[in-house]
This record gives C-alpha cells, structure tokens and sequence, in this order.
C-alpha cells in the first residue's frame, strides 16, 4: 500500500518576518561579530518570537548565512563586453560591499574564523562560499569558456584568495584600483595560449 503524503503543517512563512530576521543579524554581525550572536537578540531585534527563527532555521549559524547568502546575490553579475571589464565591475561590487561602517568584513573575517573552529558551521559556510565562487566563475566562463576547467578554477581562487588575504592580513586596502588590477591580470592570464 502507497503511503500518502501529507501536507506540510505550520504557518507560512511571513517574508516581512523572514527579512526582518534577516536584517537583525546582519546588523548584529556588524556590531558584536559572530561570537556574540545569539538567537534570542536576533528574536528581540526582529521583533519576533524565539520560536519563529527556530521554525524556519536550525541555528543562529544558519541564520547568519542565509543573510551573508541574500547580500552576496546583491551583487550584479555585470557585461561590459569584456572579461577584464566584468571582472573588474564584478570584484569592485564585492570590495564596495565589505568596506565602511555599513561593510560586512568584520563579518566575513568572523565567520571564517569560525569555519576553522566549529566543522559543522564550517560546512554551511562552504556553501556559501561555493555560491560567491559560482558566481565569479560564471563570468568567467562567459568570455574564456574554453580555457581548461583547471585554469578557471585556479583563476576563481587567485581572485578569491586575493581578496581574502587583504581581508584578513588588513595590510591594504580593497578598493577599485585593486579591482581593476586583478581583473587586468586575471583577463591576461586567461588570453587563449598560442602555440
């Protein structure tokens, strides 16, 4: 005998709540970082009950990544016409989102620290990374979609892990001349090997 399916039970999601949520943590990341974070100031900045966030999200660390995840899909996957010009519009949006009073850098560097201590949080934070790294490397496959799968994923990581070194060492800035310095050598490096 076939066993029917039932109906999921409980209420709908309220998207005013979900996003209400949403921004509470960021702000809250932005001020205390992550090690402070707790579901019950998450609830009361909010404006909703405890239960609500545990209806919809298993831990503050899903929390904190969803709104990371919602943020990042801010930023535009632009055509300039031009890899070097995607590239540098691409990473000029992500750079703009990190720094200021309003950036999420304290954030990221808080999450990643995390990653490296707690195994579970650090595989929800490996999603999350991926979707950032889907994003870079759709524009690259874009303008050198024949390059070798090897030469993109090394480029992804090369940009990737520029900014990331800037982010966490602090020793200069992430800004658009580095931006554009990055997608000029990226674009460069990726120019079709004459043989």
């Amino acid at each position: 005998m076939e066993e029917v399916q039932r109906p999921r039970v409980g209420r709908k999601r309220s998207e005013a709540a979900r996003r209400a949520i949403l921004d509470a943590a960021l702000e809250l990341l932005r001020l205390h970082g992550y090690a402070r974070l707790t579901t019950d100031a998450i609830a009361r900045a909010a404006g909703v009950g405890k239960q609500t966030i545990y209806r919809w999200w298993p831990s503050k660390a899903a929390v904190a990544l969803e709104a990371l995840t919602e943020l990042g899909r801010a930023i535009p996957s632009p055509e300039t016409g031009s890899l070097e010009g995607d590239l540098a519009a691409f990473l000029a949006s992500t750079f703009r989102l990190l720094r200021g009073p309003r950036g999420t850098a304290a954030v990221l560097k808080g999450l990643m620290a995390e990653a490296q201590l707690d195994p579970e949080f650090a595989r929800g934070f490996a999603v999350f990374i991926a979707s950032r790294r889907g994003a870079l490397r759709a524009i690259l496959e874009r303008h050198a979609g024949r390059a070798e799968p090897a030469r993109l994923e090394a480029a992804v990581d090369m940009l990737f892990g520029a900014m990331w070194y800037r982010l966490l060492v602090g020793h200069a800035p992430l800004d658009i001349a580095f931006a554009r310095v990055l997608a000029r050598l990226s674009a460069r490096s990726l120019r079709p090997v004459r043989g």
